[in-house]
């Protein structure tokens, strides 16, 4: 099935340290190695923007694995080490330190980056932070202290939780949306006229359909000039305006790119010997093709690779969910809502609580749950089994979900 070189995954973030796992488990025994451009073993990032920044969190819990893990298993770690290029006709991996690694099957868990200011908008005046590995929440941690006003371009999740963390830690915080509401593209008005409202009543300032001119500072930054013609005085600023997939390796190596990089149902490239998984890939659902950003893309979608790159291929079927944590408020979501006409609004069975339901026609294609545990997990079950209940009895809080399930 293999011969000396053996397996080489890049990305050593959830996909490859899941990916790696799940190949032992399965029983692959040949060399297997794991290449990560970070120092640290491979760790959880929802936190990062959440617990850990809050100091809730020590590093250590953070790591999928503990580090002996890997060498108990035979996995080899590479870490704190970039790769520069692919060369596909001699199948090797070429590593910033000189080092070429040959490989019989290959896989790219690269990720995703994110999206950064311009240095003519001030992107790199110091002072300016992005929130996606452990060394930019390290690098900002300090920033975090009780009266300091931090800047948050974005209104997505990232930006969201981002101001969270400040507000509950005693920071001013103003956070700017250039689109005309928070969450624009993610999320119906319900959900951001919920999300808002929380942040207002935590002392928030939201600014929507305002977008940045440029940071301003002496080398760091300390004031902001907006799209409105007007000012801020700030001590720091968080920039959360989206990520991108990681696919300039795959792209230099002549992979086929669409919206990242394009794989089949089993994770498998436009090169039969390499392939593929999480944030980095874009893959067939139903009837399109779509790219994940989502912890359980990356297990899920690994898991079927490790048993592709074995030879026990079986077609993935993404199942979506995602989650974040704002105060005291678990936003859980269920499907994907793009396309949909019409949404409904159901009351939460305690106080805070709600569910966003997404429709099109009849048919359910997804749902937000704030603090509504039954909801996500009932809406999640139906989308899965693309089973639709009848939106008017979601609208009715006297008609129990339960009840509507076992039907």
């Amino acid at each position: 099935m293999t011969g000396m070189a053996g397996i080489v995954v890049i990305g050593a973030g959830q996909a490859g340290a899941t990916l790696v796992e799940k190949l032992r488990a399965q029983g692959y025994e040949g060399a297997l190695t794991l290449v990560g451009a970070e120092d640290q073993p491979p760790y959880q990032r929802p936190p990062l923007s959440k617990k850990y920044l809050l100091g809730e969190m020590a590093v250590e819990r953070l790591y999928l694995r503990p580090l002996s893990f890997y060498g108990e298993n035979d996995i080899t770690l590479r870490l704190g080490q970039r790769v520069t290029g692919i060369n596909r006709a001699k199948q090797e991996v070429h590593l910033e330190d000189g080092t070429d690694l040959a490989y019989d099957q290959l896989a790219l868990t690269t990720g995703s980056r994110p999206r950064h200011l311009p240095d003519a908008a001030g992107g790199n005046l110091s002072g300016v932070f992005t929130v996606r590995n452990l060394a930019d929440v390290d690098a900002m941690t300090p920033e975090f202290r009780e009266g300091r006003h931090v800047l948050i371009v974005g209104g997505g999740y990232i930006g969201l939780e981002a101001a969270a963390v400040a507000a509950a830690k005693g920071l001013k915080v103003t956070l700017i949306e250039m689109a005309e509401r928070i969450l624009n593209r993610v999320a119906a008005e319900q959900t951001a006229d919920y999300f808002r409202a929380l942040h207002a009543a935590h002392g928030v300032d939201i600014r929507e359909g305002i977008g940045l001119e440029r940071l301003t500072g002496d080398g760091r930054v300390s004031g902001a000039e907006l799209t409105d013609g007007t000012t801020l005085d700030i001590d720091f600023a968080i920039v959360g305006v989206g990520i991108q997939p990681e696919t300039w390796l795959a792209e230099a190596a002549g992979l086929v790119i669409e919206n990242g990089i394009k794989v089949d149902a089993h994770g498998r490239t436009s090169d039969p010997k390499i392939f593929a998984a999480g944030d980095c890939t874009s893959f067939p659902y139903r009837d399109t093709r779509i790219r994940l950003e989502s912890v359980p893309n990356a297990i899920d979608q690994a898991e079927v690779v490790a048993g592709a790159m074995l030879g026990h291929a079986v077609g993935y079927t993404a199942k979506p969910w995602f989650w974040s944590d704002q105060y005291d408020v678990k936003l859980q979501i269920a499907g994907l809502n793009a396309g949909y006409d019409r949404v409904v609004v159901r009351p939460g069975t305690r106080e805070g609580a709600q569910s966003v339901w997404y429709f099109k026609g009849d048919r359910l294609l997804a749902v937000d749950a704030m603090n509504e545990p039954r909801a996500y997990m009932l809406g999640k079950r139906w989308i899965e089994a693309q089973v639709s209940p009848d939106p008017v009895r979601i609208a009715d809080p006297d008609a129990d979900l339960k009840t509507m399930a076992a039907e």
